[in-house]
C-alpha cells in the first residue's frame, strides 16, 4: 500500500470513495482502545458509583455528539480538513485557529492512549513473562508503540480505514471477553474508595459529565473531516453522514467507557486504573488483554497522530503531511515520557480535557454557526490560499483573518477558561457559578452569541468580487 501523498488540499471527486459505513468503521474500531476505556474510570476516580458514573458519563456523551456530529458535514462539502474547512468563517490565515486547537486536542488524546496502553502492557507482561515494571521497561514499550503509530500514520487513510474495521471486529469480541474476565470482582453496589472529588455529589457529577462524557465527542471536533473529506456529496447524502457520524460517536465512545466503569468498579480501581485493571485479571484473559492494549492503542493513536501531521502540515504548508507526522510523533512520545515520570494520572487527564474543552467548544460553534449561514456552500479554491502561499480570494477578508470571528473565538474561550474547574487550576469566575465548572457551556455559549451579533445576516465568504480584490491589495 502506498504512502498517502495528500496532505489538506483539496481531495479530487475521483478519490472520494468513502462513505457512511467506512465512518461508522472508522469511529467504531479507533475508539475501542483502552485510551478511551480509561475515560470510563475517570467518574470512579472522582468517587461516583455505578449509577451515577453511567449517568454522567451517557448525559455527557449524548449532549457532545449533538453538538459535535454536524461538523462532519463541513468537510464533506469542502472536500478538506475541519481546520482548513474553518478559513470560510475565520479566514484562510485565521483558520490557524482551528488548526492549534486540532493539535492541541490530538497531542494529548495520542499522548493519553500510548501512556495508558504502555502502562497496561508492562503489567500484563510482568505477570506473563516476568518482565521488570520499572523506568526502563515503560520506555521502551511506549518507544515501541509510538513507532508503530507513527508507522500507520505515516501511510495514511486508507491504511488507517482497514485497521479500524479489522479493529471493530477484534476489539468487540475482547471487550466481550473482559465482561467475563471481570464478571466475578463486579457488584453494582460497589462502592468506590475514594471521597467525592468536589465535596458532594451534584459539583462531582456535572464534573464526570464533562471530563468523561462530554470531552470525547469534542476530542472529534476537528478530526471527524479528516474522514468525511473522502465521502462524496454526490453519492452520499448529508443526512446519512450524519446519522452515520452520530451511531460511531455515540456506540464507539459509549461501549469504550462503560466497560471502564465496569472494569474500575471490579478491580476496585479508584485510585489508579492500569495497575487493578491488570491484577484483577483472571489469567486466561492476560493475553487478550495484552492484545487490546497493543492494537487498540495503535488503532487510536495512529489516527490522532494522522491528524496532527494534518494540522501541522497547515500550519506550515511547505512540510509534508509525512514529515509533519513525524514530527509530532516525537513531540506525542515526549509528552508520554513526561506524564508517566511527572504527572499524576487522574490530575493530569481531567486538566487537560476541560482545559482544552473551554478553548475548543467556542470554535465548533461559531464554525457550526457559519455552516448553517452559507447553506453548505463553499469555495474549495478559495479555502487553499494560505497553503498555495498566495492572497486574495473571498475568505480573505482582512489580511487573510476575520477580526470578528476570531475575537468572538477568543474571548468565549478566555471566560471559558476563567470558569473552569480543575485539580491543577481554578478560574476566578467559580465564585459565581457554585464552584461548578461551567465552562463549556460559558465558552460555547459567548463565543457563538458574539459571533451571531457582530455578524448579522451575512454569511461569512459572501463577499463579492470586487470586496474581495479590495482586500487582497
Amino acid at each position: 500500500m502506498p504512502i498517502e501523498q495528500r496532505g489538506v488540499d483539496t481531495v479530487p471527486e475521483a478519490e472520494r470513495t468513502s462513505g457512511p459505513r467506512d465512518l461508522v468503521a472508522i469511529l467504531l474500531g479507533s475508539n475501542l482502545c483502552l485510551g478511551v476505556i480509561v475515560f470510563g474510570w475517570l467518574p470512579v476516580s472522582f468517587g461516583l458509583g455505578l449509577w451515577a458514573s453511567v449517568t454522567s458519563v451517557v448525559t455527557g456523551t449524548l449532549v457532545g455528539v449533538a453538538v459535535t456530529a454536524p461538523l462532519a458535514l463541513v468537510s464533506l462539502r469542502t472536500a478538506t480538513n475541519l481546520s482548513t474547512s474553518s478559513g470560510a468563517f475565520f479566514g484562510v490565515r485565521g483558520r490557524l485557529v482551528g488548526s492549534v486547537v486540532g493539535l492541541l486536542l490530538s497531542l494529548g488524546y495520542t499522548a493519553l492512549t500510548l501512556w495508558i496502553g504502555g502502562d497496561v502492557m508492562v503489567g500484563t507482561l510482568a505477570r506473563l513473562v516476568g518482565l521488570p515494571t520499572g523506568g526502563a521497561a515503560h520506555a521502551v514499550v511506549y518507544a515501541l508503540l509510538a513507532a508503530c503509530t507513527a508507522v500507520a500514520a505515516v501511510y495514511g487513510y486508507r491504511l488507517l480505514l482497514k485497521l479500524s474495521k479489522a479493529l471493530a471486529v477484534v476489539m468487540t469480541v475482547l471487550l466481550a471477553l473482559g465482561l467475563l474476565a471481570y464478571a466475578g470482582d463486579f457488584t453494582a453496589a460497589a462502592v468506590p474508595d475514594t471521597p467525592y472529588l468536589l465535596g458532594s455529589f451534584w459539583p462531582t457529577w456535572l464534573l464526570s459529565a464533562v471530563a468523561a462524557g462530554l470531552s470525547g465527542p469534542v476530542a472529534f471536533i476537528t478530526l471527524l473531516g479528516d474522514y468525511t473529506r473522502y465521502v462524496s456529496p454526490e453519492r452520499h447524502s448529508s443526512r446519512s453522514v450524519w446519522r452515520a457520524t452520530c451511531l460511531g460517536l455515540v456506540v464507539g465512545l459509549l461501549v469504550p467507557q462503560l466497560f471502564g466503569t465496569f472494569t474500575a468498579l471490579a478491580a476496585r480501581g479508584g485510585l489508579d486504573y492500569a495497575g487493578p485493571l491488570v491484577a484483577a485479571s483472571p489469567a486466561w484473559y492476560l493475553v487478550p488483554l495484552l492484545v487490546a492494549a497493543t492494537a487498540g492503542s495503535v488503532g487510536n493513536a495512529g489516527l490522532m497522530l494522522y491528524s496532527m501531521g494534518l494540522d501541522l502540515d497547515a500550519i506550515l504548508p511547505r512540510a509534508t503531511r509525512a514529515r509533519a507526522t513525524l514530527v509530532v510523533a516525537a513531540v506525542a512520545t515526549a509528552f508520554v515520557f513526561l506524564g508517566h515520570f511527572a504527572s499524576d494520572a487522574q490530575s493530569a487527564m481531567t486538566s487537560f480535557v476541560l482545559l482544552l474543552t473551554a478553548i475548543g467548544t467556542p470554535w465548533a460553534v461559531i464554525t457550526l454557526i457559519g455552516h448553517v449561514r452559507c447553506g453548505g456552500s463553499y469555495d474549495p479554491e478559495a479555502l487553499q490560499v494560505y497553503n498555495r502561499r498566495s492572497r486574495g480570494g473571498i475568505y480573505w477578508f482582512s489580511a487573510g483573518w476575520h477580526p470578528r470571528a476570531t475575537a468572538s473565538w477568543a474571548i468565549g474561550a478566555a471566560l471559558g477558561l476563567a470558569a473552569v474547574s480543575t485539580p491543577m487550576y481554578e478560574g476566578p469566575l467559580l465564585a459565581l457559578t457554585g464552584g461548578i465548572d461551567c465552562s463549556f457551556v460559558l465558552s460555547g455559549l459567548v463565543g457563538g452569541t458574539l459571533y451571531a451579533v457582530l455578524t448579522p445576516n451575512r454569511a461569512p465568504g459572501t463577499v463579492t468580487a470586487p470586496e474581495a480584490l479590495a482586500q487582497a491589495e
